[in-house]
C-alpha cells in the first residue's frame, strides 16, 4: 500500500497540486498539465519538492523526472528536500533506499545545464562537435568587441554601441524571439540606424563561434530549441521524460516556453510553478505572457492550483501587498493570509529630502538594533543601485556596518580566468579565448606571439604536440617547453580528472606570482578552486557549471574586515528576490523610482514596476516602511545650491494601498535639534490664517 505520510503537513492547495494527477495500478502517475501559483512565501520550493517526492513514491522511475530550475543551488536544495521526504515517508532510517532515489534524480539543474547534457549526447544531429566550449558573459564580450574592431565598426564618426550593448542587443533578440528591427526599435532605438551593421556583426559572431566551437549561454538555449523544432528529435527527447517540473516559471521567456511546449505538446505529466506577481525580469526577456497564458495553451485547459497561505509576513504586510496588486489588471488572482496572522502595521514615512532619508533610516535601524533585531536581519531595498549612494555615506559616519548586493563575481577575478583559459584551452584546442590568454601568461609573450603560436597551431590541425615546433622569439624556451609539456598533459584522453587543477595550478604559481601584487591575498581563491573541482565528474562538467552558475565570494573584493559580525544589507529589489528579513526600508516610493522614470511610456513596464513594489514588499516578514522624499535636488549645481524638484507621490501609492499604511513623517538634523518621528494623526496645528487676517 503506498504511504501518505508525505502529505500530514501539507495545507489543503499544497496537497491538492502534490497529487494532482491519477496513480497508475501498475506504478507510477498520469497527469495533465498543471499550473501552481504560488504568491510570496507560501512555500512554492516546498511544494515543488513534495510533488517530486509525491512521484516517487507512487513508482515513477526517478530518472525520467526532469527538474528545472533557475539556479544550481535551487536544484541541489530541490533534490536534497525530496530525498528527505522519501526517506520520512518510507521509515527509511539508514536512508538506502531515499539515498539511491536520490541519487537517480540525476535530471535536475538550470536550462542552460540541461541544455548542455542534451546537446553533447545530441551533437552529431545537429552538427555540432561535442567536445564544444561554454563561454561566459566576459568572453562573449570580449569576442564581440574583437569583431566589432576587425569590422571598422568602433571607428564610425557617429556613436556605435559598445561590446557590451552589442551583446545585450543580440541576447534580447534571440531570447525574445522578435526580430532585430523590433528588438531595436522597442528596447534600443538610439541604435535602430545600426540595423545593418549590427547584423553584419552578429552574423560573424555567429560564425566565429562555429568555427571555434564555442557555445555562450544563448547558445545552449537556440541549439536546443533547434533540436525541439525536428518532430522526430523532440519525441525522442520528450520519450526520455515522463514528468517535467519547473520552478519559477513566471522567469521564463519565449525561447524556454517553446522549448518546454514540444517537449510535452500535450501538457501530459507537466508541471511549472511560479508567482506572476513575481515576473520582474522582462530585461532578461522574461515574458510574463508565459504564466498569464499558460492553462489555455492546452486543451483542455491546464489544471490551476493557487497556494495563498502565507507563511513569512504578518498579515498588514499582506494587506499593502494585496492591494498593491489589486490593481492590477491582468493577473492570477489571488489574495494572500498569514498564517502568522496580526503584527505591526506598515507605515508611509515623508521625509522632505534624501539626506534626511538618510538619517532616517540609520537611526531605525539602530533603534531595533537595541530592541534585539540583528542588523543582518534587516535591509534597505531600492529600485536602482545609485539610490543608495546617499545612505552609504551616513552609514559609513555612523560606523553602521553594510554589505550591498553586487560587485565582482568570483570567474571575474583575473587570476581565477587565468587558472581556467589553461584548463578551457586544454579541453577545447580551438578555443581562441581561451587560447590567447593562456599564452599571454608566460614572460615577453605579447599578443603578436600569441597570435603567431595560434595560427601555428592550427595549422597543424589543433595538435598540441605541433607546439614542440614552434618557438616564441621572446619567451624563453624552458617556459615555454613546461607550457606545452602542460597542454599535452591535460590533452591526455586518459588521463583522470582528479589531479589535473592541481597540476595546473603548480604550472601557474610562478607566474601567478610574477603577475600579481599581494598574491598571498589571492592563494585561497585558487585554492577554493580546486576544492571546487573536486565536486565534479569531469573537465567539462566542472567548466560548464562554474560558467553557467559561478559563485561570488572572491578575495579581490573582500577588504577590511567588517566592524562585528554583525551587518546591515543593502539591495536593489531584484537582488532581494527570494529572500526576507525582519524588517525592510523601500526607498524612494516615488514616481521616478516606482515605477522607474525609464518605464512610464508603456502599460506592459508599468505593471512591471507594480510587481517590483509587490516583491518588496514582500520580502519583510514582520515590519515594513515605505519611504516617500518630498524634493529631490537637482545635479550640475554648486555645493551650496538648493535648486531641487519635487517628487510625484507613486501611482502605485492609491487610497486603496494608502488605508493599509500609517501615515508618518520624520525631520531630520536640518530641521530639527534630533531624530523626530511622528505619526501624522498628532500633529500640532496652528490657526496661521488668524493671525494673517489679524496684521490687517
Amino acid at each position: 500500500m503506498t504511504t501518505t505520510a508525505h502529505l500530514d503537513r501539507l495545507n489543503a492547495a499544497q496537497r491538492k497540486a502534490v497529487t494532482y494527477g491519477e496513480a497508475l495500478p501498475e506504478k507510477g502517475v498520469r497527469s495533465g498539465p498543471l499550473l501552481i501559483v504560488a504568491g510570496a512565501g507560501t512555500g512554492k520550493t516546498d511544494t515543488l519538492a513534495h510533488r517530486v517526492a509525491h512521484l516517487v513514491i507512487n513508482g515513477v522511475d526517478p530518472g525520467r523526472i526532469l527538474m528545472l530550475t533557475f539556479t544550481r543551488r535551487a536544484a541541489a536544495e530541490m533534490r536534497r528536500r525530496a530525498h528527505e521526504i522519501t526517506r520520512k515517508a518510507l521509515d527509511d532510517a539508514l536512508g538506502g533506499v531515499s539515498q539511491s532515489i536520490a541519487q537517480r534524480l540525476s535530471w535536475s539543474g538550470t536550462f542552460h545545464s540541461i541544455g548542455n547534457r542534451l546537446l553533447r549526447h545530441y551533437a552529431p544531429h545537429v552538427q555540432l562537435d561535442s567536445h564544444f566550449s561554454v563561454i561566459d558573459r566576459g568572453d562573449a564580450t570580449d569576442l564581440m568587441d574583437s569583431l566589432r574592431q576587425e569590422l571598422g565598426l568602433a571607428s564610425k564618426e557617429q556613436r556605435f554601441p559598445r561590446k557590451d550593448t552589442c551583446l545585450q542587443i543580440y541576447s534580447n533578440r534571440v531570447n525574445t524571439r522578435a526580430s532585430l528591427k523590433e528588438t531595436l526599435e522597442t528596447h534600443y532605438p538610439w541604435a535602430a540606424q545600426w540595423e545593418t551593421e549590427l547584423a553584419s556583426l552578429f552574423r560573424a559572431y555567429v560564425e566565429q563561434k562555429q568555427h571555434s566551437g564555442l557555445l555562450d549561454y544563448d547558445d545552449l538555449l537556440l541549439y536546443w530549441h533547434g533540436m525541439m523544432c525536428e518532430p522526430r528529435l523532440a519525441q525522442h527527447i520528450g520519450a526520455h521524460f515522463d514528468h517535467v517540473l519547473v520552478d519559477e516559471y513566471q522567469d521564463t521567456n519565449r525561447l524556454q516556453a517553446e522549448i518546454l511546449h514540444a517537449l510535452k505538446p500535450d501538457g501530459a505529466g507537466l508541471a511549472v510553478v511560479g508567482d506572476d506577481a513575481q515576473a520582474i525580469y522582462s530585461f532578461r526577456a522574461a515574458a510574463v505572457d508565459n504564466i498569464l497564458g499558460f492553462p489555455e495553451r492546452f486543451s483542455p485547459a491546464a489544471e490551476v492550483v493557487t497556494l495563498a497561505q502565507n507563511y513569512r509576513s504578518t498579515q498588514p504586510v499582506l494587506d499593502v501587498a494585496n492591494s498593491v496588486m489589486a490593481e492590477a489588471p491582468r493577473q492570477h488572482r489571488k489574495y494572500l493570509l498569514s498564517v502568522r496572522g496580526d503584527g505591526a502595521r506598515p507605515r508611509a514615512v515623508t521625509v522632505d529630502e534624501l539626506q534626511t532619508q538618510a538619517e532616517f533610516v540609520c537611526a531605525e535601524v539602530l533603534k531595533r538594533r537595541e530592541t534585539g533585531i540583528p542588523l543582518r536581519r534587516q535591509a534597505v531595498l531600492f529600485r536602482t543601485s545609485s539610490h543608495s549612494d546617499i545612505l552609504e555615506v551616513e552609514l559609513s559616519k555612523r560606523k553602521i556596518p553594510f554589505v550591498k548586493y553586487g560587485g565582482l563575481k568570483f570567474l571575474e577575478a583575473a587570476h581565477i580566468k587565468d587558472l581556467l583559459a589553461v584548463l578551457r584551452w586544454a579541453e577545447n584546442p580551438r578555443n581562441p579565448l581561451a587560447a590567447f590568454r593562456a599564452l599571454q601568461l608566460l614572460p615577453g609573450m605579447g599578443p603578436v606571439n600569441a597570435r603567431a603560436a595560434m595560427d601555428h597551431l592550427e595549422a597543424a590541425g589543433h595538435s598540441f604536440e605541433s607546439l614542440r615546433g614552434f618557438t616564441p622569439p621572446q619567451t624563453g624556451g624552458m617556459d615555454w617547453t613546461r607550457l606545452v609539456d602542460l597542454m599535452l598533459a591535460l590533452a591526455d584522453p586518459q588521463r583522470p580528472w582528479i589531479g589535473q587543477m592541481h597540476l595546473a595550478r603548480e604550472w601557474y604559481r610562478p607566474h601567478f606570482e610574477r603577475l600579481y601584487q599581494q598574491f598571498h591575498a589571492r592563494l585561497g581563491d585558487l585554492e577554493q578552486l580546486e576544492l571546487l573541482s573536486g565536486q565534479f565528474p569531469s573537465r567539462e562538467r566542472f567548466l560548464t557549471e562554474l560558467t553557467l552558475d559561478p559563485p561570488n565570494a572572491t578575495s579581490d573584493i573582500s577588504g577590511r574586515p567588517t566592524l562585528d559580525e554583525d551587518f546591515l544589507v543593502l539591495s536593489t529589489v531584484h537582488s532581494a528576490k527570494g529572500m526576507e528579513w525582519d524588517t525592510v526600508y523601500v526607498l524612494n516610493v516615488v514616481d521616478g523610482s516606482f515605477p522607474n522614470e525609464f518605464a512610464t511610456g508603456k502599460p506592459e513596464l508599468i505593471e512591471e514596476e507594480r510587481r517590483l513594489l509587490y516583491v518588496a514588499v514582500t520580502r519583510a516578514q514582520n515590519d515594513l516602511m515605505l519611504i516617500v522624499p518630498l524634493k529631490f535636488h537637482l545635479t550640475q549645481q554648486s555645493r551650496h545650491g538648493d535648486a531641487h524638484v519635487y517628487g510625484g507621490r507613486s501611482r502605485f501609492m492609491t487610497e486603496r494601498v494608502q488605508k493599509t499604511l500609517v501615515p508618518a513623517t520624520f525631520q531630520g538634523s536640518s530641521l530639527a535639534g534630533g531624530d523626530s518621528l511622528q505619526e501624522s494623526t498628532t500633529a500640532i496645528t496652528v490657526d496661521v490664517g488668524a493671525r494673517l487676517r489679524d496684521m490687517w
